[in-house]
């Protein structure tokens, strides 16, 4: 089914609208980023890939328990006077 929008022009640009439906069907949202190429005379868009790699907070966090007490271990040894000829 075909969709029809309007190009119009807001400041020094022309701009056309995307329904929310159609955003929907691409899998795409507000902020997202096109590609847009010109293809037969044909204005064709594609959504751009993210080339970075998103990580949920959980896998950014795995590890951080134990890295926290590795440090505890180790906190004698960073506190206290040099015993010898350390360069302070």
């Amino acid at each position: 089914m075909p969709i029809t929008t309007k190009i119009r022009r807001q400041g020094g640009a022309a701009v056309m609208t995307i329904p929310p439906a159609l955003l929907k069907l691409m899998n795409m949202e507000i902020g997202a980023q096109l590609s847009l190429v010109v293809s037969d005379g044909q204005l064709v868009a594609r959504p751009v890939q993210d080339s970075r790699k998103r990580y949920p907070l959980s896998a950014l966090l795995k590890g951080a328990d134990i890295i926290r007490e590795l440090n505890a271990e180790v906190g004698d040894a960073q506190d206290g006077d040099p015993v010898g000829r350390e360069i302070s």
